[in-house]
């Protein structure tokens, strides 16, 4: 058995590098019905997108490069980034995800907690995680999936948002768009 990390503080240990928490993902079969009830959960508005070869370069999924597509919504609540997907096409870990366990939260995200994109992502293949789906969104937003589920329960994701990137005008609003500022 491995050697426990240490506690280095109030809310770290020796081998922590994970960063905050940013995201929830949920994923299901029916977009715009989850969309709805987490609406009236209080959750939004939603920012809608589509994901795929257009808007995503760089697509891999277990390790081989790919090409697939995904419904994807954006909300938060408070400084949590929630995040709904629906998978359209191609080989995709959501998919994989709705036949194995069914609707409901598949991943969380955490920042990149100023490690290098590299350094993180080795950071989790040293813990022995693969890196199961990833892709640069936009050209500048690079994310990456690693199984984790057998240890966690869950699949993490990391994603790195620059400081001065914009989010593009999503494809449709719901409830609707937030006041003009």
């Amino acid at each position: 058995m491995a050697e426990l990390p240490t506690v280095t503080g109030a809310n770290t240990l020796s081998n922590s590098f994970l960063g905050d928490n940013i995201q929830i993902c949920v994923v299901t079969r029916d977009f715009h019905r989850t969309m709805e009830g987490l609406v009236r959960a209080g959750i939004g508005p939603w920012r809608v997108y589509t994901f795929g070869p257009e808007t995503v370069s760089e697509m891999t999924y277990r390790g081989q490069p790919a090409s697939y597509s995904m419904r994807l919504g954006l909300a938060f609540s408070g400084t949590m980034m929630w995040e709904i997907i629906e998978p359209l096409t191609g080989p995709i870990i959501y998919e994989e995800f709705l036949e194995k366990h069914g609707e409901g939260i598949h991943h969380v995200a955490f920042n990149v907690n100023n490690i290098p994109w590299e350094e993180r992502i080795a950071a989790f293949k040293a813990r022995g995680y693969e890196l199961i789906q990833s892709g640069i969104w936009c050209e500048r937003v690079p994310y990456a999936y690693f199984e984790t589920e057998g240890d966690t329960t869950t699949t993490m994701e990391i994603f790195d948002i620059p400081a001065d990137f914009v989010m593009p005008e999503p494809e449709e609003w719901y409830p609707g768009p937030p006041p003009a500022a």
